[in-house]
């Protein structure tokens, strides 16, 4: 709890360092110490603010920053547009109720999705957001009929010309993972602290929240720093639908610096602090880490990226009195943190893929877990008016200290292909195929039935305007 204010201590300094480079009228005149730097002392002209200048003002390297990489292609790329419409789809699973039953459920499934999402830009803003809210009814499990909620937001603010305070938030609300507009796209993240929803429950209730808010300040013309603060929820609100899985939180804060050393090579170290908890019915399981991590980021084009980042992570985890013993036990371990990613977003396709060996939270499992955590994304335009996409995504999970020897390690397996037509400017048709295989021999929701192959269909027709218009 201490580092998580000393975190907070660090956000307001940065805070405090934004206010001050508003600047005061009866100052305009002056030369901006970052200008002193640069300008040539022949030159009479007046000041301006080198950083206000698009190659003057650096990027967040993708290991400090929570964002996920673009699916779109660069030429898909629009600003200040309100859209809304309305998505139809139905969906076979052979496998709906898993270890419910003791056997695989089959069952087809259709939902109506109204959609409406904004993009407003300006020179010092950009804010998006998407609100779906649906129903998904069943044919024959009628009783895992559900309502539908998916909400994301993204904020990016430039409070002065050296700082910038950028904010995340994504709420889901469904009765089926696999369910989502973007499972397995567009979600592929290259940061050291990426929430871990890899255990994939058959249908069951289910919210998921994550969240998180960045603050950075370039103080000279190479180099920055910055703040982030991430939370993570996870809440089953049935829990017999969900036999071995449980609710999950995660809070965390870090630091970082990061230098320039050239137009597209930036290197840096961040400093991390997680509080992992999960709620199984002896009590609360909670693991703290710590983790030094130095990062390498190059930029070869301006929508591409390549980055590596790696360390030292501590942890400490204590778990609930498990009788006959009457203390909680407690594991403390060093271990190494490692990761990397890459990100490209070009005209006609859009790759991303990433890598990361980390202390992060069980995601439903009993504890934290010591994840190796593989996610990658491809998008390509095929002809005028067809897209092809495949995602594919691959996680282990070892449990910290689990009293149940092991029992509710496993791993994920999952992989989605899709094909999307488009009719006009309005009307769009999707047919995927996702496929999931897991391996969790202690969680009972899982472990009888592992498998699930889904197939789907989806017809959208969307409207899009400009803003102020």
């Amino acid at each position: 709890m201490k580092r998580l204010q000393y975190i907070f201590i660090v956000v307001l300094m940065l805070g405090a360092l934004a206010w001050s480079q508003t600047p005061d009228p009866s100052q305009q005149e002056k030369a901006d110490p970052l200008q002193q730097e640069k300008a040539d002392p022949s030159q009479q002209e007046p000041a301006t603010n080198i950083v206000d200048h698009p190659e003057d003002r650096m990027q967040t390297p993708p290991p400090v920053t929570g964002a996920t990489f673009p699916a779109a292609f660069a030429a898909e790329e629009r600003s200040n547009l309100l859209e809304y419409g309305v998505a139809f789809s139905t969906a076979y699973s052979d496998n709906v109720l898993a270890g419910l039953e003791g056997h695989p459920v089959s069952d087809i499934s259709y939902s109506i999705a109204p959609t409406i999402a904004i993009d407003a830009t300006t020179p010092r803003l950009r804010w998006i957001g998407s609100y779906a809210p649906g129903f998904t009814f069943y044919q024959r499990t009628s009783n895992l009929n559900e309502s539908d909620h998916n909400i994301a937001l993204d904020f990016e603010y430039r409070l002065s010309p050296h700082v910038t305070i950028s904010a995340r938030d994504g709420f889901v609300k469904s009765s089926n993972v696999l369910n989502q507009p973007d499972f397995g796209g567009g979600t592929v993240s290259g940061g050291t602290a990426v929430p871990n929803f890899s255990v994939i429950p058959p249908v069951a209730d289910r919210l998921s929240n994550s969240g998180n808010v960045d603050l950075t300040y370039q103080f000279a013309l190479n180099g920055m720093i910055g703040a982030s603060g991430i939370f993570t929820n996870l809440h089953y609100p049935d829990p017999s639908q969900v036999p071995g899985l449980y609710d999950s939180s995660t809070q965390a804060g870090s630091a970082f610096y990061s230098l320039r050393l050239s137009r597209m090579h930036y290197i840096g170290v961040t400093y991390q602090y997680q509080k992992l908890r999960s709620y199984p019915a002896e009590g609360v399981n909670e693991t703290q880490t710590h983790a030094p991590l130095f990062f390498y980021t190059v930029y070869p084009t301006p929508h591409s990226s390549i980055s590596v980042f790696g360390g030292p992570q501590y942890s400490d985890t204590v778990q609930p009195v498990v009788p006959p013993s009457n203390m909680a036990p407690e594991t403390r371990t060093w271990t190494p943190a490692a990761g990397g990613s890459l990100g490209w977003q070009g005209r006609l396709t859009s790759f991303a893929v990433s890598y990361s060996h980390m202390v992060a939270g069980g995601g439903g499992l009993v504890g934290a877990v010591h994840m190796d955590n593989a996610s990658s994304s491809l998008r390509r335009r095929i002809a005028k008016t067809l897209n092809g996409s495949l995602n594919a995504s691959y996680a282990q999970n070892k449990v910290i200290g689990d009293f149940l020897g092991g029992a509710n390690d496993g791993h994920s397996v999952s992989g989605t292909a899709e094909i999307e037509k488009l009719f006009g400017a309005n009307l769009k048709l999707r047919l995927g195929y996702t496929r999931l295989h897991q391996t969790y021999t202690g969680v009972t929701a899982i472990a009888v039935n592992p498998d699930t192959n889904r197939e789907f269909i989806s017809i959208s027709y969307n409207f899009s305007r400009p803003l102020g218009r």
